[in-house]
This record gives structure tokens, sequence and C-alpha cells, in this order.
């Protein structure tokens, strides 16, 4: 995830300081470091430190919180990539906060012991043949 904001500042670190018309060795000049940092932090493969971040946001004329603009959206995106690439499963407190989800629950535990095992049971192959038919 740290990856992911990094990127994020980073893109938007560039947007701005394109914005103003500036080159990565006059930002660099500005905030006291060589121009091949400023690449850095704008691919995201070097972290931007707090006291740094400061000194971009005094040199491109903008709030600190402009770097994080927007990153709750991508957050979100990110967060929907994984769950479709971990095959649509959501996590814990997701799964919980569904209606079904607790509706399923609810009718469980009104069954005898018997029935709450024999559906169980029958919950556990029907993942088993949806596993065999992937």
């Amino acid at each position: 995830m740290g990856d992911d904001i990094d990127l994020h500042l980073g893109k938007r670190l560039r947007r701005r300081r394109r914005l103003l018309g500036l080159t990565q060795q006059q930002l660099a000049g500005a905030c006291g470091v060589r121009f091949q940092q400023i690449q850095k932090y704008e691919c995201g493969a070097n972290r931007i430190s707090a006291a740094r971040l400061w000194q971009l946001s005094e040199a491109l004329e903008v709030p600190v919180g402009y770097f994080f603009d927007g990153l709750s959206e991508t957050n979100q995106r990110l967060r929907e990539r994984d769950s479709e690439r971990a095959g649509n499963i959501a996590g814990p407190g997701e799964l919980v906060a569904r209606k079904e989800t607790l509706d399923l629950i609810r009718a469980y535990y009104q069954l005898g012991e018997r029935p709450r095992r024999r559906l169980l049971d029958l919950a556990k192959s029907l993942n088993g043949a949806d596993s065999d038919a992937a």
C-alpha cells in the first residue's frame, strides 16, 4: 500500500510541477536536492518525507493536502482490483456487514443441530464442486 501512496504523491508532484512550467532541475534547486531526487519522487521510487513534502508544497505554491487529493478514490480502485484478483473474496468486516450474510447467519442458527451440519456439509460440497469445475 505504501508504494501506491508514493506513486500517487509522485503523480501529483509531477502534475503540479508541469502545470507551473518548472523543470525537475528548477524544483530541485528550490528544495535543495538534486534533480535525480525529484525524478525518484515522481516515479514513486523514493518516499517523500514530511519535511520534504512541506518544502515541495512551498515551492509549488500548494497546501500539503494537495498531494493527497484523490487518494481515497485511488485506494478504493486498488481495493476493488485486489478483490477481483483474490476471487472477489471480501474481508471479514465486509462480509458480516452485508445484509445477505446476516440473514444467512440468522437462518442458520434457527435450524436444529443436525440440519445445520447438513447445510454446512452441503455448502462445503458446493464450494468443492465450483473449484472442480473451474
